[in-house]
């Protein structure tokens, strides 16, 4: 059986990977595009390299991801509760795992990805969310989610619907298929923003609930 100290430095270790292959995927996607090699979608063979590193960061998969390395990061160097921690950790555990559940329902990787391209997408959509969550059920820390922090790590989510579909008419483009306005109408983006935000409180509220019972189980084991 695992003790408690051998258990925690495993998770340092656990976390510590993350974030490497977080930042990894992160610096290499971004070069990328900045190097023209990247085709994030079909307009962006004719879009100014500016703009397409601002659609980079408008992406809600590249912003879940830095969210995971920001509390990887935390996690392994800080190591003390504090409740921006407990969010940053939270709103990075809800992103990174809606990424992962939307990217194998509705984003197939494009064909037209080149092989670096492909690498880097499978690694933000499917690898960094594998290795956040297996890394948070059974590694913790756990107490890191509190009923309190609930509503606060949905304000990432909330402000980047709002923002995209506020600059979306503005600059004719949208990060996804199923919020953009201009093919489906207000009323299909609308519907698909209630669903993500339907899924964030349900995952956030799961993600309490789970805390909570692997504390207790924990505990238990350790009792």
């Amino acid at each position: 059986m695992t003790g408690p100290s051998t258990r925690q430095t495993i998770g340092r270790y656990w976390h510590l990977a993350t974030f490497a292959v977080t930042v990894f995927a992160l610096v290499f996607q971004l070069y990328l595009v900045a190097s023209g090699d990247s085709i994030l979608d079909s307009s962006a063979v004719t879009t100014a390299r500016p703009e397409q590193i601002r659609r980079y960061f408008s992406y809600f998969t590249i912003q879940a991801n830095l969210l995971v390395a920001v509390s990887t990061y935390l996690l392994v160097r800080v190591r003390r509760d504090s409740q921006v921690l407990r969010v940053l950790r939270l709103a990075s555990l809800i992103g990174i795992t809606v990424t992962g559940i939307v990217a194998a329902v509705a984003l197939p990787p494009s064909p037209s990805y080149t092989t670096g391209s492909l690498v880097c997408d499978r690694l933000l959509h499917i690898v960094v969310p594998v290795l956040t969550f297996v890394g948070w059920v059974a590694f913790g820390p756990r107490g890191l989610v509190a009923r309190a922090d609930v509503l606060p790590s949905l304000i990432w989510p909330i402000v980047w619907l709002v923002a995209t579909l506020t600059l979306g008419p503005v600059v004719h483009w949208y990060p996804y298929p199923f919020i953009n306005v201009d093919r489906i109408g207000y009323g299909s983006a609308l519907l698909s923003c209630t669903a993500i935000a339907a899924l964030f409180l349900a995952l956030a509220t799961l993600a309490l609930w789970a805390d909570r019972r692997l504390s207790r189980d924990r505990a238990t084991m350790a009792g």
